[in-house]
């Protein structure tokens, strides 16, 4: 199948074609209404895991000179 002139491609067009769609509008929409919030969470959780690793790594280096003496 030959794809129509203003298209570089027979995939560029698919894709033109899936953006007229109401399901990919939805997802665009929501995507740029919860982005601030996936962010925001990502942080958080990022800074809990680094919080977190740091109390082990800090237990780790304390216990592994207890144990040597």
């Amino acid at each position: 199948m030959k794809h129509a002139p203003e298209f570089k491609s027979r995939r560029e067009e698919e894709r033109a074609e899936l953006k007229k769609t109401t399901g990919y509008k939805v997802w665009s929409v929501a995507f740029t209404l919860l982005y601030p919030f996936i962010a925001i969470f990502t942080f958080l959780f990022s800074s809990l895991v680094m919080v977190f690793s740091g109390i082990s790594q800090g237990l780790a280096y304390v216990l592994g000179k207890v144990v040597r003496r």
